[in-house]
């Protein structure tokens, strides 16, 4: 497998590891300048020569792993029999530096409803290193040609169209996911806000709306879902900067995805807060408004 295969294979897993450079040889050495070795916490792949200078590059890179907040580190080593070495001798006359640079797990978000204010959001965001879910129950938000916008996006975007229930989608998402929630549909907002608290693993969750709608929504997730008020008060509402008041889509996006980068930085290289889950379903115990009545989620 090619360094770039497992730099991309630890990134699909989202899970951490050290990708291991040659960066300088003088004198003979057991492999050139530009030599790879990708290191996880349980394998690697590639190799910089073997013997004690990559045993000593791994043994750091997997202290660098388990490291709250590890930064790009440069190792020398000297390659003749008057070093005392860690693992055995390596004689090859000449010297090497090593650089060691960290692959952190990304950032995951899901925002859920792509119309005008999720599109413009998705467009900000996908210019971030980050995994960007696009979650929409109405098929045309995801088409093609719609989000063709994010052709060039430096996130690993994933769609998921869910016509039926979206909250299910929340067991899909990676450990520690940012969720925005802003669709189309008040009924659907709320089934989200109820299926997010009882599900483990996300990070921040941020609903999008007016005080009115959240004082609704308070109150039904407290007597209908049964959530306690230390429970509801993970939900940020409303979301974004207080001090930008636009209200067209772009500036909207452009404050919630400001708001959201401050919530990054004041987590550090955390991915995320895991909560306990309540056993009761998605949206079982939340009703849903339609305008025949109040009806149970399906």
């Amino acid at each position: 497998m090619t360094w770039v295969a497992a730099v991309a294979r630890l990134r699909a897993r989202r899970e951490p590891g050290v990708l291991v450079t040659v960066a300088t040889v003088r004198g003979h050495a057991p492999r050139e300048a530009g030599a790879k070795l990708v290191v996880g916490l349980s394998e690697t792949w590639g190799s910089i020569g073997g013997g004690n200078v990559e045993a000593v590059a791994i043994d750091r890179a997997r202290e660098m792993i388990g490291a709250a907040e590890p930064e790009p580190e440069l190792l020398d080593f000297a390659l003749n029999d008057k070093v005392t070495n860690r693992h055995g001798v390596q004689c090859c006359g000449g010297t090497v530096s090593v650089l060691l640079e960290p692959l952190p797990v990304v950032r995951a978000v899901a925002v859920f409803g792509v119309g005008h204010v999720g599109l413009e959001l998705a467009r900000i965001l996908a210019r971030q290193d980050l995994d960007l879910h696009l979650i929409d129950s109405r098929s045309e938000m995801l088409a093609e040609k719609r989000l063709d916008v994010l052709a060039d996006a430096v996130a690993q975007v994933h769609t998921h169209h869910t016509p039926l229930l979206p909250e299910e989608v929340l067991d899909q998402l990676p450990h520690g996911t940012h969720v925005l929630i802003m669709t189309h549909d008040h009924a659907e907002d709320a089934a989200l806000c109820d299926a997010a608290l009882r599900t483990t693993r996300l990070g921040s969750i941020g609903l999008i709306g007016s005080a009115a709608k959240w004082g609704r929504f308070r109150k039904r997730l407290a007597t209908e879902g049964g959530h306690d008020e230390a429970t509801i008060g993970r939900i940020k509402t409303p979301i974004g900067l207080a001090d930008i008041t636009g209200k067209d889509p772009a500036t909207i996006a452009v404050s919630v995805a400001a708001d959201l980068l401050r919530t990054f930085a004041s987590e550090g290289n955390d991915p995320g807060v895991a909560v306990p889950r309540l056993d009761v379903p998605p949206g079982q115990a939340f009703s849903q408004v339609t305008s025949g009545g109040v009806t149970p989620a399906k």
